[in-house]
């Protein structure tokens, strides 16, 4: 079987366009570039928004879902809603709750449509309401959006209305949950990655936390869910799922790297090998490919522009990558290393970096496939 490997041309497109002047600074000028950030349209919210993820349902309509709340990212009442739009974005039909704003904290839902155009929405939900965390560095957090059960609902009609009932999606233990503070009976995880399709079977991406502390998420490391049975039956209650990879420890950074390896994001090769590229906070991406569905992986690499290349920079920022219906791929990602960025930020206003900071301009690089020894 032929085995494919991702490599990124070195064509990049700033997403956001600058003006610099060494004299006095002047205002850019209106440019009508549908990349420009002035030039976009809303997504309606609640205030704060977050993840917004849109399919195309069989009736022609987007869907779109999202993260919304009055408050600030993970506060009280944050809950997820979706929007119907007729005609591309311009205009939003009024939201619908798949959870009210004033039960258990419901957050960053990912959308996968099946054959039959039935809409699963896989996100996170505080069925317990646990009303705050303990950190490994002994203090609290009372953020609470990144725990709890992984759960899903679904829609048969577009996206008019949801299941009354949410089915909650089976994770296996891993070392990074049994060693947590609270011993594996509460545990820390989230999603950005889009589920996709692989043959016959569905992957969903989930992001483990295993210490929460400095930089909120102080340890993590990325699994996925596969189920064979997803895209056909009908009855959820008997849809299954087992965790990935094999064994007791996710996609985590490369040797001597940090303890951060989050965000995953997924892709399937021609030959149905799996791509996986990921956040660190290492100043590089990491990335692994898989050759059998998931089970294994490649030891972690910082991901590279070509094999053996120079090294592409990325911050703690989500990253993804899209196979795109040429076959070919788009990587979206923010060229620069972080951490380097965060400690000069330091150095000029006497405050701590963020690692946070500086997600805007984004870049896209284009991708191809290459034929190589091992993939």
């Amino acid at each position: 079987m032929r085995r494919s490997r991702l490599s990124l041309l070195a064509l990049t497109l700033a997403l956001v366009p600058f003006s610099f002047s060494a004299s006095a600074p002047v205002a850019a000028p209106a440019i009508p570039d549908p990349r420009h950030l002035a030039n976009g349209r809303i997504i309606p919210s609640e205030g704060y928004a977050d993840q917004p993820y849109i399919v195309q349902t069989d009736d022609g309509a987007w869907l779109c879902v999202i993260t919304t709340g009055s408050g600030v990212e993970g506060a009280k009442g944050q809950h997820v809603v979706s929007m119907r739009s007729t005609d591309r974005g311009a205009t939003w039909a009024p939201p619908v709750a798949l959870e009210p704003s004033d039960g258990p904290e419901a957050s960053y839902a990912v959308l996968l449509k099946v054959p039959g155009g039935r809409i699963y929405a896989f996100y996170n939900h505080n069925t317990d309401r646990v009303p705050e965390v303990k950190r490994e560095d002994k203090g609290v957090y009372a953020r609470v959006d990144s725990l709890g059960h992984y759960v899903f609902k679904f829609t048969d009609d577009h996206g008019r209305t949801w299941s009354d009932r949410r089915y909650e999606v089976p994770v296996r233990e891993f070392d990074c949950d049994r060693t947590n503070i609270y011993g594996g009976q509460l545990r820390f995880f989230w999603n950005v990655g889009r589920p996709l399709v692989r043959g016959d079977a569905a992957y969903c991406v989930l992001h483990k936390v295993g210490a929460m502390g400095a930089g909120f998420f102080a340890q993590s490391e990325g699994a996925f869910l596969r189920s064979s049975n997803l895209l056909t039956e009908r009855d959820p209650a008997k849809i299954a799922f087992e965790t990935l990879p094999d064994g007791t420890v996710g996609l985590r950074t490369p040797v001597g790297g940090g303890r951060v390896a989050e965000e995953q994001s997924i892709v399937v090769l021609s030959d149905g090998s799996l791509y996986c590229v990921y956040r660190t906070v290492d100043g590089w991406p990491s990335s692994a490919y898989s050759r059998d569905g998931g089970h294994t992986w490649t030891p972690a690499a910082y991901a590279s522009y070509s094999p053996g290349g120079r090294r592409i920079k990325h911050p703690r920022a989500a990253n993804f990558v899209w196979r795109c219906s040429n076959g070919k791929f788009l990587y979206w990602f923010h060229n620069h290393g972080g951490p380097v960025i965060a400690r000069m930020a330091a150095d000029l206003s006497g405050r701590s970096g963020n690692p946070y900071d500086d997600r805007n301009p984004a870049w896209l690089v284009a991708g191809v496939e290459r034929d190589g020894p091992g993939g």
